[in-house]
Formats: structure tokens, sequence, C-alpha cells
């Protein structure tokens, strides 16, 4: 079967967010609707334990390019991406957040970014935007993963990446990480590849509600020392800007 049956998919990874996923289908619906690709949009629900999933299920049955997917139990948000990339159809595949902290107008500057031969198209938020409890041990995290898995990239997890379709799908199918790190992974999964990254400075605003806490950090340098062992360090296939360059 042909899978690349439409030019965009749009997967949203989504647990308990009953509040803000109706304005957020709605963004992200008005924007894809206003471009001339052809698009889909895969929602997938990690187990969640409010209305969600009642509410991704009503969108659906209104516009027939949403796409459902979920998980009878919470598995983490790598298993829920990994999920629903590995379900898309799109030649070109965006991975957002639910909370649009990128505001998905970003699209279009990782689309001029994605050039031939390219693995993906990331965001790369500014600095000393982040909740100052988080701005820290981000730094920190964002060395320590330079050092030991993914060199040349400023911003690893960023919840705004462009993939080519086919490449990204190559990847998330070798990936094994469900939780934060997983993003991590496939961009080392991407540098062993061979195919590059272009890293690319995103409008970008904290929201509150996010489901990440303090103590997500140990489990995150768990899965970064897991991943290493199992794929090691590659040599860098980024293509970041100068100034994101000089800023890592």
């Amino acid at each position: 079967m042909n899978r690349a049956t439409v030019d965009l998919s749009v997967v949203i990874p989504v647990y308990n967010e009953e509040a803000r996923l109706p304005a957020t289908l709605a963004a992200v619906r008005a924007h894809l609707g206003a471009s001339p690709l052809s698009w889909e949009l895969v929602v997938v629900d990690d187990g969640s334990a409010d209305g969600t999933w009642r509410l991704v299920r009503a969108a659906a049955r209104r516009e027939p390019r949403i796409r459902t997917l979920r998980s009878p139990v919470n598995r983490g948000k790598g298993h829920a991406v990994r999920s629903g990339m590995l379900a898309s159809r799109g030649r070109l595949v965006l991975l957002s957040d639910a909370d649009l902290a990128t505001p998905i107008e970003e699209l279009d500057r990782l689309r001029a970014a994605l050039g031939p031969g390219h693995g993906a198209a990331i965001g790369s938020r500014p600095r000393g935007r982040r909740h100052p409890l988080r701005e820290l041990p981000a730094r920190l995290g964002g060395a320590l993963i330079r050092v030991l898995v993914v060199p040349g990239i400023a911003d690893t997890q960023c919840g705004f990446k462009l993939f080519d379709g086919a490449r990204g799908r190559a990847v998330f199918q070798d990936a094994v990480i469900d939780g934060w790190g997983f993003d991590v992974e496939i961009l080392c999964l991407l540098a062993k590849a061979g195919w590059p990254v272009a890293e690319v400075p995103v409008e970008w605003s904290h929201r509150p509600g996010s489901k990440f806490r303090p103590l997500d950090y140990p489990r995150i340098l768990a899965e970064i020392v897991r991943i290493r062992r199992s794929h090691g360090r590659p040599r860098p296939a980024a293509t970041a800007p100068a100034s994101l360059r000089a800023a890592a």
C-alpha cells in the first residue's frame, strides 16, 4: 500500500487536554484549510482520564480528515508520538504539541528549511522564555544530550518538528523510547542514517498546564543513557544556523 496519500500529516499527541484541545484543533484546521496541500490530522490520545477522547471523536465525526488513535492506558508521550507517526500517510509529517506553544503558522518556516535529502526540520526555542524552574535544568540537560548522544543541535526538545514522511516513519519504526526522551532518540537515529536535520528558530511562548514535571528529569537522564548504549553517538547530521551553533 502506498502510504504517502496526502501532502501533509499533522500528528498531535494528547493527554488530559479537554480544556485547550478545542482551540488547538480549530487553529490547526483553519491553517490547513487555507493551504493548497492535501492533509490529515492524526490525534493520539495517550489514555486520557478526562473528556479528551470524547472531544477527539466528536471532532473526527465533523471532519473526516481528522484521524484518531487511542491507548487504553497512559504509556508516555514517546509512545503516543510513535503511534501517530507510524499511522501517518503524509509526504511530510509535522509533530506538534497540543498546547501550540509554537503556533501552527511556523510550519511554513520549517517547510522552507526542509531541503532535499533532509530527514527533518526542527523548531528551536528562544532562550530565557521557559519557566525559571525549567530553564537551568533544560540548559544542563541539553548540554549533556549534545555531549552524549546528539552533537550539533541546540534544542532537541521543542515540540514542533517537521519530518520527511518516509524517513520519519523509518526512524520511528526503530525507536523504543516511550517517555520524554523520544526526541533525542529520533534525532540520534536520523544522524545515524545520514539524514541531516535543519534547526530553525521559531516563535514560542510558555503555556501553563505542561505535563512535564521536575521529577521527570531523572527519567530523561536514564533514557539518554539507554539511547547512548543502544545507538552510540553518531556524527552530527545537523544544519543548524550559525547563530544556533554559537548558542549551543
